[in-house]
């Protein structure tokens, strides 16, 4: 009895005891934090995006001065990026993974996010060709004008914040739903790269998921979905059998393109959040004219959210 006394009222113990409660201190007053940041965000989100509802007639008005971007590209040419990316990447992917089978697992992610980097480079690539040979301008016309940079960074930090609160309460919505439709257990997984970052330390598979969700992915989708699938569709919009039957034009590319956005990403759950942040990529498109500024907001959304990941890790 004496020995244990003494054990733990020794100075190595009271350290130890006083190194937990600290640390637990800390943690909560880092929960705390997080939390009266994110309420910040919140409100700051939901304040522009009623002003901006105020602003454009509750969004009847928001594209009205947006111009079509001059084409001559056929509908069916837009499947050829997404043929390359289906087919021969993701057979890539299935040779590799026989062929490499003894990997271990994070070094086949790695390998598997390599592929993913080399086919959207390939993918880049083909639409770059096809934008310069469809668009008036090309790749300005397009949307990928340097001088709109700088402007286009900092707009899209406002963008984002602006959709920020309507993501987060379709994620409670349909969280909430789930729960009431399969029982108190229901979460909705979280994406497979994020699965990665939380399983596995290896700083160099990090680093490349890090490349892919905030340069690679971005700049791809955001080429494919908005720069080729909602300027082709506006342009159907705006072909003489459609003109006079549809008003609105732009915001139906976009509410289309978005849709496409969104269920291309097989995590059915992640489907209402995800389409309205496809709003917001495909009006920051139509709103600037420029693909810089979809593709920031893209990047951005993608870099919290694995910047939180790894908070939590």
């Amino acid at each position: 009895m004496r020995g244990n006394t003494s054990q733990n009222s020794s100075p190595d113990g009271t350290n130890i005891l006083q190194n937990r409660f600290v640390f637990k201190t800390v943690r909560y007053k880092s929960m705390d934090t997080s939390k009266i940041i994110m309420g910040l965000v919140f409100l700051s989100g939901l304040l522009l995006f009623g002003l901006w509802l105020l602003k454009t007639s509750l969004g009847r008005k928001a594209l009205t001065d947006s111009m079509p971007r001059r084409n001559n590209m056929r509908p069916y040419l837009c499947l050829i990026p997404l043929f390359i990316w289906f087919v021969p990447v993701q057979l890539a992917i299935q040779m590799t993974e026989s062929l490499w089978s003894g990997l271990q697992d994070w070094q086949r992610a790695f390998l598997f996010n390599l592929i993913y980097c080399i086919g959207a480079t390939v993918v880049i690539a083909v639409i770059i060709l096809l934008v310069r040979a469809s668009f008036a301008r090309r790749l300005k016309g397009f949307g990928l004008n340097k001088s709109s940079i700088h402007k286009d960074f900092f707009a899209a930090f406002v963008n984002l914040l602006s959709v920020w609160p309507l993501m987060m309460a379709a994620i409670a919505l349909t969280i909430y739903l789930g729960q009431l439709i399969y029982g108190p257990q229901y979460e909705i997984s979280q994406h497979e790269q994020l699965e990665l970052i939380k399983a596995y330390p290896q700083w160099q598979l990090r680093i490349l998921i890090f490349v892919v969700a905030v340069i690679m992915a971005p700049v791809l989708e955001e080429m494919i979905f908005r720069g080729l699938f909602q300027t082709v569709i506006r342009s159907v919009f705006e072909s003489r059998n459609f003109k006079r039957k549809t008003r609105n034009r732009a915001w139906v590319a976009v509410f289309i393109s978005s849709g496409f956005f969104s269920m291309v990403h097989g995590n059915v759950p992640h489907w209402p959040a995800l389409f309205l942040l496809g709003l917001c990529l495909g009006y920051a498109y139509e709103k600037s004219g420029s693909l810089f500024r979809p593709i920031f907001i893209h990047a951005f959304f993608n870099a919290i959210t694995i910047i939180f990941v790894l908070v939590e890790v």
